[in-house]
């Protein structure tokens, strides 16, 4: 009974050694293509300072057209808004904050009525994002002073030192 087990043991082994494929992995079998590959195909030149062509930057161009009263680029944002709540909103604003979540924008509304401002919000659906105003002006230079006068009551508040100006489309 013995040299039965033995060899139907030895006959097992056999069978699992000569049915495995070749010990030579995948990826090494992966890895002789890529470098075969990599061998028949041409070297590519590096480009040396005389082959590359300078890159002009082209003016952006926007499908909206500034109004005559809006004021000069780069001064102010200028953005389609719709008003939320508070009450008041003119054409230059001073932002003091933008949240893609409604409840953070209250919550700051909130802090700046507690303040003494009366602040808004409104939401741009553009950019799907609602943006607490300070105090809304109908003229831009007193946007412009509302807006140093607030980053300077809050020194040391970062988030409102990165206060600017937003002029509403109609």
């Amino acid at each position: 009974m013995k040299k039965l087990f033995v060899l139907g043991l030895g006959i097992c082994v056999a069978f699992a050694f000569t049915s495995c494929k070749s010990s030579e992995s995948a990826y090494k079998k992966a890895y002789e293509k890529a470098k075969q590959q990599e061998t028949t195909q041409p070297a590519t030149t590096t480009p040396t300072a005389n082959d590359v062509t300078p890159v002009v930057a082209a003016p952006v161009q926007t499908n909206n057209p500034s109004p005559a009263s809006a004021p000069a680029q780069g001064s102010a944002r200028q953005e389609r808004v719709t008003l939320v709540s508070g009450s008041g909103l003119q054409d230059y604003s001073v932002v003091c904050g933008s949240f893609g979540v409604k409840t953070n924008a209250d919550n700051l509304k909130k802090f700046l009525d507690g303040e003494g401002y009366n602040s808004i919000v409104v939401f741009n659906s553009d950019n799907n994002m609602y943006r607490v105003i300070v105090s809304s002006y109908s003229d831009y230079a007193a946007a412009q002073e509302a807006r140093d006068a607030f980053k300077a009551k809050y020194p040391n508040r970062s988030d409102f030192q990165g206060a600017w100006l937003l002029y509403r489309l109609n």
